[in-house]
């Protein structure tokens, strides 16, 4: 049976951000995702809090769900500071840390900083790259690297996470993304097709089965784990969850990511909430 995560956006102010995780804690969802962004869509000129204290303040107030971000990305994260606060947090919270990074998109965060712009190849190697020595970071003691974007000099990472290294999610969706996803991730996340609007289940059908022809091609030795990110506003797929989870499981998804019920009505609608938990064996 498909696990069910759930992401709570960072317009929740600290206490109210870890009430909200016990509450999807107690629902047993697998992990509580938050979005790293230091601003976000039409929430710009309202409250939105840093998604590192953020999960801070849900791991001292949950004992057994998952915490992580959804996704990092170098935007404005270094990571050699990142690292280190990954691993604080997963010490947090008994190593229960869940480290989703991605790429980035071109909005708010990649300027923020007055970074110029960069082409198309530059943002997958800068991506790469920034994984890359993240990972390694988390992965040792002491780290000496100097990159195209990024250098470590004698970076420290001490006493590293938990159980000796976190979990990593990707994000990707085009065959160079898709490509590192397969060799470096635990999981792949996929927030789904454009098209066809209004029917979630081909939206991500397709991305699934470009993957599993990436997995072919490169032929590791090894599957990564699918996850299926719904969007904050994807009241069609709810109309009939249980079809949808069906066809994701048949696609090869282990997982379903969702927006936790929301005062403003996006997300998970309440009123479906109880049947979205049956779907997954919850509540």
């Amino acid at each position: 049976m498909l696990a069910l995560s759930c992401v709570v956006l960072n317009d929740l102010a600290p206490g109210a951000f870890a009430a909200t995780a016990r509450e999807a804690e107690s629902a047993g969802l697998r992990t509580v995702f938050s979005y790293d962004h230091l601003s976000w869509r039409d929430m710009r000129d309202g409250p939105w809090f840093n998604a590192v204290p953020l999960l801070a303040a849900a791991a001292t107030a949950t004992s057994s769900v998952r915490l992580g971000t959804l996704v990092a990305t170098p935007n404005f994260r270094h990571p050699v500071t990142f690292a280190s606060e990954v691993m604080t947090l997963d010490h947090l919270s008994g190593g229960r840390i869940e480290l989703g990074v991605g790429a980035g998109t071109s909005a708010h965060d990649a300027s923020v900083l007055g970074v110029p712009p960069l082409t198309s190849a530059q943002h997958q190697r800068r991506f790469q790259e920034w994984t890359r020595l993240l990972t390694t970071l988390l992965g040792q003691r002491a780290t000496d690297v100097r990159g195209e974007f990024y250098a470590a000099v004698d970076a420290r990472t001490i006493p590293g996470p938990v159980h000796g290294r976190v979990p990593l999610t990707i994000a990707a969706a085009g065959p160079r993304g898709m490509r590192f996803a397969a060799r470096t991730a635990d999981t792949w996340v996929t927030y789904g097709d454009a098209e066809p609007a209004g029917d979630a289940a081909a939206r991500f059908t397709a991305p699934a089965r470009r993957f599993d022809a990436v997995e072919r091609e490169l032929d590791l030795g090894r599957r990564v784990r699918r996850m299926a990110m719904l969007g904050l506003e994807e009241e069609a797929a709810f109309a009939d969850y249980p079809r949808l989870v069906a066809a994701l499981e048949a696609a090869g998804f282990e997982e379903v990511c969702v927006h936790w019920p929301r005062p403003d009505g996006r997300g998970v609608p309440e009123a479906v909430l109880p049947a979205v938990l049956a779907a997954h064996g919850l509540g």
